[in-house]
């Protein structure tokens, strides 16, 4: 038996140099249809490739610099007989990153081969080279760099998960199975590996498995986009057609990447605005406010007239609790870039927050006219449009949005409070009732359902005993608010239990006096006003407290 391994393991090294000799042939020709400024050498009796820059004129400065400094540092340390080959292996792998981050991917390879020529035992630099050789469509040369980078570092996810992605475009499922299992058996949370064991269950029509693992992959991040397409055609090969449409029109290119620290590291590297962008948004990302605004503002040092860069620190000026300096970031971006639609939706947001809903329109209306496809901003627009009395123009607006999105809880909820605006109540029973049992998790549904049968001006809508259980439901799952103790009032009072009714209410009253919170301590005495008079609520919301 181990003479049989040892056979296999010595046809697999042949295989591997084989494969190598082809490579590197095919990038000794790739160098030699460039001008050299150096020459081909020997390094410990092996051959290295003539690497020469590219045009560097149209990079920022502090770019150009890092990019000759590590030339500089290759060709001294290449033409040292004395230095270690793993020395000068850094030397070129360092110069390949930095190329390959400034997206000139054919010199980089260059310097990545040899590096693995120099030190053949450091996987970063077969795996670098995976990359370059992945984002260049050459998917044979990539799985020849990623297995290597494997066989050095078994137990790497990220070369797993590019591997079996690799197989899995090549159209070798059974190849890539493996390779992903096991780098979800290293990674429990991994969303790229149940991603690419979701796509093999859906290449084999194994539709049930693909959709429990595409529904993971959604339920542990409902950004990641990508997934939606490929669980629509699983629930098209489950026969569930609803709710395959629903996926289907969520289709997306988002790629669902594995968590990568090569590659991070390789986003980090360059001093260019798109670096300092890169690493403020992973900042951001972490909460780390302060970090995150000090890099946005040295990439602005870069490009003072990026907007991306200056929208994205006004948000974590905004995070940092100073809205007054983020608005002014803002409006600056809006004033130079007014088609940059983020940038007018964080302003409406802001705007919106601020009750200044006229002016949240317009922002929000700006973004659209950048972006028709901007969920978000459509809905903020349509919630600033229902506070602005206009219902109608509210109503379409949510309606455009659950076409496309039927999922987004959020949009469910301000359609149905727009028809309550509209005096539609049955409807908006309807739909609540509808949300209840598609969301049992989200409260805000069964509470606005609550407060509909409590209090709706349509005698036929109204049922108090209902919104009792459903008060009671909720209750039994979270802590009592005073809103859901409003409701309850409500619906005592509409049950006649007008004594119950005022005694709770008064002590709602007291609740937010003694928050200090005047303005709904003055709405609740309105309604205590009423159980006084043995008159039942019949506005379930008034304008200021409406969802």
């Amino acid at each position: 038996m181990r003479e049989l391994l040892a056979t296999k393991a010595r046809n697999h090294e042949r295989e591997w140099l084989g494969v190598y000799v082809l490579v590197f042939s095919s990038a000794l020709l790739a160098g030699g249809c460039t001008s050299r400024t150096e020459s081909t050498r020997a390094q410990d009796g092996q051959t290295l490739l003539p690497v020469s820059l590219p045009d560097l004129s149209k990079m920022v400065e502090p770019v150009r610099k890092q990019i000759n400094d590590a030339h500089t540092l290759v060709t001294a340390r290449a033409g040292n007989r004395q230095a270690a080959p793993a020395d000068v292996a850094d030397a070129y792998g360092q110069l390949g990153k930095l190329l390959m981050a400034a997206d000139h991917p054919e010199v980089s390879e260059l310097c990545f081969l040899n590096a693995v020529t120099l030190a053949p035992a450091d996987m970063r630099w077969p795996y670098y080279l995976g990359h370059v050789y992945r984002k260049r469509g050459d998917l044979p040369k990539a799985l020849t760099f990623f297995e290597r980078a494997l066989q050095l570092q078994p137990d790497d996810v990220a070369s797993l998960v590019w591997l079996g992605d690799a197989y899995l475009a090549q159209g070798q499922p059974d190849q890539a199975e493996p390779r992903f299992a096991k780098a979800l058996s290293l990674q429990p949370n991994s969303l790229s590996a149940r991603f690419g064991l979701g796509r093999i269950a859906l290449a084999r029509q194994d539709h049930r498995r693909a959709a429990t693992y595409l529904e993971e992959v959604l339920k542990l991040d409902p950004s990641a986009a990508g997934a939606h397409y490929p669980l629509g055609l699983a629930y098209r090969g489950l026969g569930e057609m609803d709710k395959a449409e629903a996926e289907l029109r969520l289709r997306t290119d988002r790629e669902i990447l594995p968590a990568d620290p090569l590659m991070v590291d390789l986003d980090e590297l360059l001093e260019s605005p798109q670096a300092y962008e890169s690493r403020g948004i992973r900042a951001l990302d972490q909460q780390k406010w302060t970090e995150a605004a000090a890099l946005f503002r040295k990439g602005l040092e870069l490009a003072p007239d990026s907007p991306a860069l200056r929208h994205r620190l006004g948000t974590t000026l905004y995070m940092m609790g100073d809205a007054a300096t983020a608005r002014r970031e803002f409006e600056t971006v809006v004033r130079e870039s007014p088609e940059y639609f983020l940038a007018q939706y964080s302003l409406g947001v802001l705007l919106q927050t601020e009750n200044r809903h006229a002016e949240a329109i317009q922002r929000f209306s700006a973004a659209l006219n950048a972006r028709s496809s901007y969920t978000e901003a459509r809905l903020r627009l349509a919630a600033s449009l229902r506070r602005m009395g206009r219902a109608r123009e509210s109503l379409d607006h949510y309606e455009q949005i659950l076409a496309v999105t039927p999922r987004l809880s959020e949009a469910r909820l301000g359609h149905a409070m727009t028809l309550v605006r509209l005096g539609r109540d049955a409807e908006a029973r309807d739909r609540l009732t509808e949300a209840v049992k598609a969301y049992p998790d989200e409260s805000a549904f069964a509470h606005g359902l609550a407060r509909l049968f409590a209090a709706a001006p349509d005698a036929r809508v109204r049922d108090a005993q209902r919104a009792l259980k459903l008060v009671e439901t909720i209750l039994a799952k979270e802590q009592r608010t005073p809103d859901l103790g409003e409701t309850m009032a409500m619906a005592l009072a509409d049950l006649g239990r007008f004594e119950e009714a005022a005694a709770l209410q008064r002590n709602l009253i007291a609740g937010a006096e003694k928050a200090g919170v005047p303005d709904a301590a003055l709405r609740l005495k309105s309604n205590l006003e009423l159980y006084e008079r043995r008159e039942p609520c019949r506005t379930p919301w008034s304008d200021e407290e409406m969802p």
